[in-house]
């Protein structure tokens, strides 16, 4: 089983179900990471501030229509 590279926690994902693209959450610190590659196994923590700047584009768009 992978562990969270944060607090080294074993994640309980099934590895063969995995997917690029799917998001894995780290029960003991939370931390979100997303499937990068499936053999070998590499994760990319998800980077919360993204979201945020996406949500201020959407924002902007609403204001000038």
């Amino acid at each position: 089983m992978p562990s969270c590279p944060e607090c080294e926690n074993e994640l309980d994902v099934e590895i063969d179900e995995l997917e690029e693209g799917d998001v894995v959450a780290c029960d003991e610190c939370g931390s979100e990471y997303e499937v990068v590659g499936v053999e070998p196994l590499e994760l990319s923590r998800v980077d919360e501030d993204s979201d945020e700047e996406d949500e201020e584009f959407f924002d902007e768009e609403e204001e000038e229509e």
